[in-house]
Formats: C-alpha cells, structure tokens, sequence
C-alpha cells in the first residue's frame, strides 16, 4: 500500500508555519482498511442470519451449477428424452422438448458460466480503478511534499528580504546644503 501520510507541514521546524496544513481526507484512511470491492466479498452477504444463510446456498448453487461440466451433463440429461419425443411424431411435444428440456436444462449453466466470466471481468476493473486511485493518491501526496519543500525555500526568502530591508546599510551621508 502507499504510504498516505504528508510531510508535516505548519511543525515548529518549519519556517512557513502557517501556510499549509494538510489534512487528509477520511476515505484514504477507509480505502487502506477496505481494499476494492469484489463481487465475491459480495455474494456471501446478507441481512441477518436468514438472508446469509440464502446468499450462501445461491452461491453454492451457482458455482456448482455454474460450469460447462454442468452443461455437458444437462445436454445428456435432455438427449435421453429426445428419442420419445421424436416417436411422438408430434410438432407440439419436439417443439416443448426444445424449449422447455433443452433450452432451458443446458442454457442455464452456459448462462451463468457467462455471468462468472463477466463477474471476474468486473472484479478486474474495480482492482485496476483501485490502483490507479492508488498511484493517483501517491502521486498528490508527492505534490504536497515538493509544494511544502518551495513554501519552506519561500519563506526563507521572504524572511531575508525583510531582514535586508530593515538591517542598517551604512553610515548615512548628510544632505548637502543648498546654495
């Protein structure tokens, strides 16, 4: 992780005390604890036991269900019905078989096999986004600390400025008289 915390600015070591403080904004302090959110940190939540409970066996149901094995099954599984259905010879039973056996028995894994792939896509983005947020942060925070090393050289020179402008130069000459 990067290291969140500023240069101090406005210490007593500093000369330009009271330029700049920095004070960092609460997320970073909630995106360290939290990390990116994933679409699995999110399945297994639920409110109270009940709905953890339900959120536990839709996920359990979904990765087993959820494969192209599954869906090789659910093909054989139909296929022992297409012979009867053939034998009917009957337009309404091939055309049930289809949509109610078939398409519907091996689609749904392929379905969900598809919605994983997705899932994982998403979960990729947000821990791309978080990094980049990451590096972003890293970066200001560097901003901050080269922007507090020029309010430190300017207030040095600010304060000679004003020290040569009051110190003495000299003896002063009298003013001449005027003739």
């Amino acid at each position: 992780m990067t290291d969140t915390t500023a240069p101090a600015t406005g210490s007593s070591e500093s000369p330009a005390t009271g330029i700049f403080t920095h004070v960092p904004h609460p997320r970073i302090a909630a995106r360290k604890e939290t990390g990116p959110t994933k679409t699995s940190d999110l399945r297994t939540k639920g409110k109270g036991p009940i709905g953890r409970l339900n959120a536990r066996v839709g996920v359990l149901i979904t990765v087993a269900v959820g494969t192209m094995w599954t869906a090789y099954l659910f093909t054989l599984l139909a296929l022992i019905s297409l012979p009867a259905a053939v034998k009917s010879h009957d337009t309404i039973i091939l055309v049930a078989w289809i949509a109610q056996t078939f398409l519907q028995l091996v689609l749904l894994p392929i379905i969900i096999v598809g919605q994983n792939v997705q899932a994982a896509a998403a979960d990729q983005r947000s821990e791309d986004t978080y990094k980049d947020a990451e590096a972003v942060l890293h970066e200001a925070l560097q901003i901050q600390a080269h922007l507090q090393a020029q309010d430190e050289i300017l207030q040095r020179l600010i304060d000679a400025a004003a020290a040569s402008t009051t110190a003495p130069t000299g003896p002063e000459k009298p003013a001449s008289p005027a003739n």
